[in-house]
């Protein structure tokens, strides 16, 4: 490779643990609500690996937080080609002095056309690969700029950062998609895809093909999700029957983990997370159990809480992700409060995961995830799964 392009969506992923399950047209609200950054760090943290493998590679960006100090802080100086706030004084101009390290990536007020206007000025560059940190979105706005004809694009690579991640043009985690950049020998056509966020807060999954583009080939790049599933009654029957008097429970968003829900008399956020106490064993009143939130955000977990704790979650997408993907609510916070993780899954759909896999922005967490991970695949059926 001769040059690496890299472009940072800072707000990408911000409206995950507060809540709002992305932040179009939400920015305003998911800062008031608490929300802070994830992508610069996930950024730094794919170039950190990437100067491991590649420590030589010219690398262009854009000029502070949508990829500068990312790439500076992984120990790299950058070509600065676009810059948002001041195009006509850092445009083409090289590194020269850095810009203020202290700027807040939860006050950076970049826009979906600076994110295509620094791919257009990284492509004029040459680079031979464009690496984005952000979600579907961002990976929209980056293919928009790729042109129609496939074998003049410019390859691409996501690093996971947003809520919604349904394309198959991003690493599984930031560290893939670091080690991929700086070794991938071939690249294959890829779907971007992205969804209706208005739809997807009410619960509804509204996937749309948004364009076809090269991808380095690696197994660590995650496949398509799948937008529908089979049956999980039988499962969600054996999961309800085997619930503990007086415990919490937290389920992670989707069908498979809705269906439970319902079995229990809930009403299920489609997409949102739900914390539910089970009632008592030797209550008297029937349906003491209690629902504590609904849609919950990472906070709104955490201040009803109260032990013993289960967080039931199903794989997402082709790669088995069972935290990190569109379930950041249950942050690390929250996982440190509970005492049993639940896996659910159906046996269909589980028969094509290889392994499971962890993202939760803390690797402390995410080791202690790793390992053998038991399965539920029906009313009394279950499979062991490694997690990666």
């Amino acid at each position: 490779m001769d040059a690496l392009g890299v472009v940072v969506n800072p707000i990408a992923g911000m409206g995950g643990r507060v809540g709002l399950k992305g932040t179009d047209g939400k920015l305003t609200e998911a800062r008031e609500r608490g929300a802070e950054p994830r992508a610069p760090e996930r950024a730094q943290e794919a170039l950190t690996t990437f100067s491991r493998h590649a420590p030589d590679v010219p690398i262009y960006t854009a000029a502070g937080i949508m990829g500068e100090f990312a790439t500076r802080d992984a120990g790299f100086e950058p070509q600065v080609v676009y810059d948002p706030s001041d195009e006509s004084e850092r445009v083409g101009e090289s590194a020269g002095t850095p810009p203020d390290p202290t700027v807040d990536p939860a006050d950076a007020e970049t826009t979906a056309t600076d994110t295509r206007r620094a791919v257009r000025a990284l492509l004029e560059s040459g680079v031979d690969l464009v690496l984005f940190v952000g979600g579907d979105g961002t990976a929209v706005d980056v293919a928009e700029v790729l042109g129609t004809e496939a074998e003049d694009q410019t390859p691409i690579l996501g690093v996971p950062a947003g809520v919604k991640i349904y394309s198959s043009v991003f690493a599984v985690t930031p560290r893939d998609a670091g080690r991929i950049a700086a070794e991938f020998e071939r690249v294959e056509s890829r779907e971007v895809n992205d969804i209706d966020e208005a739809a997807y807060r009410e619960g509804e999954v509204r996937s749309e093909l948004k364009a076809v583009v090269p991808v380095p080939v690696a197994p660590d790049v995650q496949s398509s999700k799948q937008l529908s599933s089979g049956s999980v009654d039988a499962l969600a029957a054996g999961f309800a029957r085997e619930v503990e008097p007086e415990r919490t429970y937290v389920f992670g968003p989707g069908g498979t983990v809705g269906t439970i829900e319902s079995e229990l008399g809930i009403e299920p956020s489609p997409l949102g997370v739900d914390v539910w106490r089970a009632g008592s064993a030797d209550s008297e009143v029937d349906g003491d159990e209690q629902l504590l939130a609904s849609d919950a955000a990472e906070a709104d977990i955490l201040d009803v809480l109260e032990s013993p704790v289960t967080v039931v979650v199903s794989p997402i997408g082709g790669q088995g992700v069972i935290f990190g993907r569109g379930n950041h609510q249950i942050s690390p916070a929250v996982l440190e409060q509970a005492d049993e993780i639940a896996v659910v899954a159906d046996a269909e759909k589980l028969a094509e995961i290889p392994a499971l896999r962890v993202d939760t922005d803390d690797e402390t967490i995410n080791e202690e995830l790793r390992g053998w991970q038991r399965v539920r695949t029906g009313r009394f059926t279950t499979r062991l799964v490694k997690v990666v």
